[in-house]
């Protein structure tokens, strides 16, 4: 079954060319004039799964709405003041904390990268300083091997979700989708220990994605009560028991991870408001900056007790990760050329690295379908390679002579890090290349953003470098280990950015450092598409505000092109798992298309009675997997003008729901609606709230099954209903706006004989792919847009 599902989500990710091709060879024009214009197949059909991490899921909506049945009401109304103030208390106590926890783990993470990575190159450096090269090359790789195989057994075997950046999945699930297994405690410690493994092992990979997924399980852990079977069950966390406020904290622990990246508050708000978050609020914004504000204490008091030589390897300095402030920015009008230039630059080589990216990402899904070891064999096969690459590579660099004009810089050193690497040059003399290989990721990223240093870099030096990380980048993401996106890409940009300031000499004003930060804020908005938080996360970044209009120059053009080719990297990794997110731009073609009619290529929707018989309920359950069941009353006494015995609608029932009425036995001898009274001795809010549970675990004897329940006190009475000629392109926007995870049609007329009900929809009915494939005459209109 796992097999097949995974065959499925690799088919269905990709384009549908086969599809079209078919459309392609029907002619239009054969059509009578009494057939309609739209034809469709039978049904709309989906298959519930997606890859999550690197494992094959099936996949429900969360419900953001709020269910607003009898229950929901009394509760709502016997709130005391005092009540309100605890539930308020408690999110904002609870922000604290994710940014708290959020901020020490990320230090410690920090920490552990720095002291690893830093006494396995004190070693190979010794080695090379005695001229050793060969064992220092064994032992280079063989720690860097070890390393990767920690991190990729404990994704492989404790936690495939682990795997990967985790942001997509993050932005997935605030815009609706639950992603089983993505926020648990298992998830974190390999989450944890895996990012220190692979970041310290040399890969091309960064911290930042796995920080902002890190922060996202905290902020899930603390809001359920911790992992799910020792979940603490205090009354006062129960306010917190939905998935509205889940998604709130969530919010916050995304902007948090990324504050704790890149040291960068704001930055963190803006990201979560501009990449990840779907829905956002004012008292959202205050909660998120309140978090964020929590990690730069953390991490501004851990900078202190580190600056005092308190934590080994971990290097001196503060919130200021990438320092440029201390060369001045000077503007010309020629200097408007390279500018453009370089952001056009950024969005030509980030969308086509978006294009690539996705091809090596369809072969490892092709990889990882076979098996574990075929996991482990690729990730260490890819950490073989990278170490080959960083240790030999700067042995084809010519040693460079120190420069005496910098009094103030060590040259050459042999420390872990350092500007002037001597590797295997005679004294006075070093290695370009080593300096930009043999180091850390951060210190690399320093290196190469270094101002005031114009003849530090060889041009060749620093194309190698480029096409390196290129390959690197493309061939690392996608491995069975933690890995973020952000630092291969800033690496990347800086290397071309360099260069372009290289190339420019004295036509320029810019520095070399500066030229090479633009490069790398080009080529993340060419690849990932933001621009606003990006910008501000580069001034956090760098401490230099005078590079704030190039910056907004570069980013909105490097978007602009970039958005020509193809949709942002995590917009392609959301496609190609199958996570079913709606964007917040429907396709023209959705506009030619009503509910009604979308409705009616579905199977009859399923109803029932709101005084339904037990059997009834159970055989429901049993045979379908519908999360929702409309609740209609035959024979109601209706308003005046309206005929007798007219049908009602009453509301939606949630499949969580029944299955609580099960469990508790909650049934009636006799076929009548029950008083409020009844309800509240037997059900609470707190008991609605929970989604465990499965219709197989429930027993029901033959006598029950004659009994009735009564589903009007449980029932949502005010679900979100749309007239059935409403556009499909609307519907969406709706959908996504509110938060939905069912969306009810009604008919358009109200006669006698017509049902109250045209149909139901999901967020999988509303996905482009499966509304082509019921419509396939829509396809052939796209296809024709596109040419």
């Amino acid at each position: 079954m796992e097999q097949d599902s995974k065959q499925y989500v690799a088919e269905a990710a990709g384009p549908h060319m086969e599809e079209e091709a078919d459309l392609e060879a029907r002619d239009p024009e054969s059509n009578s004039l009494s057939q309609p214009l739209l034809k469709r197949n039978r049904t709309l059909s989906f298959n519930p799964l997606a890859i999550v991490g690197t494992k094959v899921s099936h996949i429900e909506s969360l419900d953001y709405e709020i269910n607003e049945n009898d229950l929901f009401k009394q509760d709502w109304r016997s709130r005391s003041r005092v009540q309100v103030l605890q539930y308020v208390f408690l999110k904002w106590t609870l922000a604290c904390l994710v940014g708290l926890l959020t901020g020490i783990i990320a230090t410690l993470i920090n920490l552990a990268v720095e002291n690893i990575a830093g006494y396995k190159l004190l070693a190979v450096i010794a080695l090379i300083e005695k001229e050793r090269y060969f064992m220092g090359f064994i032992y280079f790789t063989a720690a860097n091997f070890l390393l990767t195989m920690v991190a990729a057994v404990l994704c492989v075997c404790f936690a495939p979700t682990a795997a990967g950046p985790g942001i997509p999945e993050i932005k997935a699930y605030l815009n609706g989708v639950d992603t089983p297994n993505m926020f648990g405690a298992t998830t974190l410690i390999v989450k944890i220990i895996g990012s220190i493994g692979a970041v310290a092992a040399g890969l091309d990979l960064g911290k930042e994605g796995p920080l902002v997924h890190i922060g996202s399980c905290i902020a899930s852990l603390l809001g359920q009560g911790g992992p799910d079977n020792y979940r603490i069950k205090w009354r006062w966390l129960r306010y917190l028991n939905n998935d509205r406020d889940r998604r709130d904290l969530i919010t916050c622990g995304a902007s948090s991870g990324v504050c704790a990246a890149f040291r960068s508050p704001v930055g963190g708000v803006l990201f979560a408001l501009e990449e990840v978050a779907t829905w956002w609020r004012s008292a959202l914004l205050w909660r998120t900056f309140f978090s964020t504000a929590i990690v730069v204490v953390v991490l501004r008091a851990f900078i202190e007790i580190c600056n005092a030589g308190e934590c080994g390897l971990f290097g001196k300095g503060g919130l200021i990760m990438f320092d440029v402030s201390d060369v001045p920015v000077r503007y010309h009008a020629a200097d408007i050329i390279p500018v453009v230039l370089i952001g056009i630059i950024g969005g030509l080589l980030g969308s086509l690295y978006n294009q690539v990216l996705h091809k090596v990402l369809r072969l490892y899904n092709l990889i990882n379908q076979k098996g574990r070891f075929h996991k482990l064999l690729l990730s260490l096969s890819v950490s073989i390679f990278t170490s080959v690459c960083l240790y030999c590579l700067p042995f084809l660099a010519a040693c460079t002579p120190c420069d005496s004009s910098h009094a103030d810089s060590v040259c050459p050193t042999n420390d872990r890090s350092g500007n002037y690497k001597q590797f295997n040059c005679p004294k006075g003399y070093y290695n370009d290349l080593a300096t930009l290989l043999l180091t850390t990721n951060d210190d690399a990223v320093r290196n190469i953003f270094s101002t005031n240093t114009p003849s530090e870099y060889n041009p060749v030096s620093l194309l190698i470098f480029f096409a390196l990380y290129c390959v690197l980048g493309l061939i690392t993401f996608g491995i069975s280990v933690p890995s973020g996106l952000f630092l291969p890409i800033i690496l990347m940009g800086s290397a071309y950015g360099r260069l372009l300031g290289m190339a420019m000499g004295s036509y320029t004003s810019i520095d070399q450092g500066l030229f090479a930060v633009l490069g790398a804020a080009s080529l993340m908005a060419g690849s990932m598409r933001m621009t606003v938080s990006l910008c501000v996360i580069f001034l956090e970044l760098t401490n230099n505000l005078l590079l704030l209009p190039i910056t907004m120059i570069v980013l909105l053009i490097s978007k602009t092109v970039g958005d020509t080719f193809n949709p942002s990297i995590y917009e392609i990794i959301l496609e190609l798992k199958g996570l079913p997110f709606l964007d917040a731009n429907p396709e023209p073609w959705m506009r030619n298309l009503t509910v009604g009619e979308l409705a009616d290529a579905k199977p009859p929707v399923i109803t029932l009675h709101g005084v339904e018989k037990v059997s009834r309920v159970v055989e429901v359950l049993r045979n379908t997997t519908h999360n929702g069941f409309p609740v209609v009353d035959d024979g109601v006494v209706p308003p005046v003008g309206l005929a007798v015995g007219a049908t009602e609608l009453h509301g939606l029932i949630l499949r969580t729901h029944l299955l609580q009425v099960l469990k508790k036995k909650w049934f009636l001898t006799e076929k009548r609606r029950t008083e409020e009274w009844e309800v509240r001795e037997k059900f609470t809010w707190v008991d609605l709230a929970e989604r465990e549970g499965k219709i197989e675990e429930v027993a029901v004897t033959r006598d029950e099954m004659e009994m009735y329940v009564d589903l009007h006190p449980l029932t949502n009475t005010t679900p979100y209903t749309v007239v059935e000629s409403m556009s499909v392109a609307k519907a969406m926007i709706l959908f996504r706006s509110v938060g939905l995870r069912h969306m009810l049609i009604v008919p358009k007329y109200q006669a006698a004989g017509v049902p109250p009900l045209v149909g139901i929809l999901t967020r999988q009915d509303l996905r482009a792919y499966n509304i082509l494939s019921a419509f396939p005459h829509l396809a052939r209109s796209k296809s024709r847009e596109k040419h």
